[in-house]
Formats: C-alpha cells, sequence, structure tokens
C-alpha cells in the first residue's frame, strides 16, 4: 500500500489545505505532519527548495504545491479528465500561485515600504487577480471553474479568498474580494459549504 505524509504549516489554509482536503475526500490515508515556523527553520536546508509543502510519497520527497494538487485530486476524483477541462482547472491553480507570490515578496517589508507595496497591490495586480477570476468563473458557468463540479481550482482559491479577506494582511481591506469582485467571495462562501470540506474541518475537531 502506497504511503503519504504531507509535511505543512500547522494552520488551516495555505498551500497544503487544499491537498489535506483532497486526501481526505479521496478516502487516501495519509500522515498529515505539521509544523510551527520554529520548526520548519531548522529543518529548512534540509529540504529540497527550502520550501513547503513538502509530499512524501513511499519516502520519495516530492515539491510544488500545484503539482501536489493536480496528483491528489486525481487520487480523489477532484481534478477533470477531459484535458480542456484540466487546463482550466490548471490556469487558476497557477494564478493562485502567481498571487500568492506576490503578496509573499511584501513580507519582510515595515512602515511606509510594506504601505507603499500593498497599496500598489491592492490597485493594481490583486484588482486585476479578482477581476481576471471573475473572467475565468463565467466561463465555467458561474459555480465551479471547471468540468462544472468541485475541483482542487476551487478548494485553492478558497483558501487564497480567506488568506486577503482575513485582515492579517496590514494594508489590505477585509472586503476587498467582495468588492471588486463578489461573485468571487459568493464562489467562497460556496465552497466553503461543500460537504467534502466541512467534512474536512469537522475531522479535525
Amino acid at each position: 500500500m502506497t504511503t503519504y505524509k504531507l509535511t505543512y504549516f500547522d494552520i488551516s489554509g495555505g498551500r497544503g489545505e487544499p491537498i489535506r482536503i483532497a486526501f481526505h475526500a479521496g478516502g487516501i490515508p495519509f500522515e498529515d505532519n505539521r509544523l510551527s515556523g520554529a520548526e520548519f527553520a531548522t529543518m529548512r536546508d534540509g529540504t529540497r527548495f527550502k520550501y513547503l509543502p513538502v509530499l512524501e510519497i513511499d519516502g520519495a520527497e516530492i515539491t510544488q504545491s500545484n503539482a501536489m494538487c493536480r496528483y491528489v485530486g486525481r487520487l480523489a476524483g477532484l481534478y477533470p479528465e477531459d484535458d480542456l477541462q484540466a487546463l482550466y482547472c490548471d490556469e487558476v491553480l497557477e494564478v493562485v500561485e502567481d498571487d500568492s507570490h506576490r503578496i509573499g515578496q511584501t513580507f519582510g517589508l515595515e512602515g511606509d515600504a510594506m504601505k507603499q507595496a500593498r497599496d500598489k497591490l491592492v490597485n493594481g495586480w490583486t484588482a486585476t487577480f479578482l477581476r481576471g477570476l471573475s473572467q475565468l468563473l463565467a466561463r465555467g458557468g458561474g459555480k465551479y471553474f471547471a468540468d462544472n463540479r468541485l475541483t482542487v481550482a476551487d478548494l485553492k482559491l478558497l483558501m487564497e479568498v480567506r488568506w486577503i479577506s482575513s485582515g492579517m494582511l496590514d494594508y489590505v481591506p477585509k472586503d476587498i474580494v467582495r468588492n471588486i469582485a463578489p461573485d468571487i467571495a459568493d464562489h467562497a462562501a460556496r465552497i466553503a459549504e461543500e460537504p467534502i470540506v466541512k467534512a474536512w474541518y469537522a475531522s479535525r475537531k
């Protein structure tokens, strides 16, 4: 029997959470190895690219969260079989990763430098990101992004929307998604109520 170990931060979000949900939804046993920031700091140099998540399959280390989303998504039936629909799913995975990367570049800044960087994001890229996602959601039929059903693309975007709407990011308004792309805010609310998402969080209690 194949063994899976997913190592990621001990948070209910971020790049690792869609993979956890997919494992659980597919009934696929996996070791959910959760680390604090301090714990990761002690092992960072031992990882291939010095970041998380890391997925071990029978002990072999795999990196890149979108690759993991696709792989586990296939195992769990949360990734399209049709090539075009798979492309639609991939497009969302990649643009969400772009957003995470751009926000990540502002970490470590302080004072006015952070405010200017975050203001630039809010008024530039983030607005473009959300409006573009609205177009992709409409292309998918308005409820899901691909295949007329829940996929890992919906799960990954849910985590991103929660993050940028959380108030944890200084100078990023909590209502930014609702104000710029209400359909994307509604999408996140719907996906949060999907049975497999609720079942995952219920299993964590």
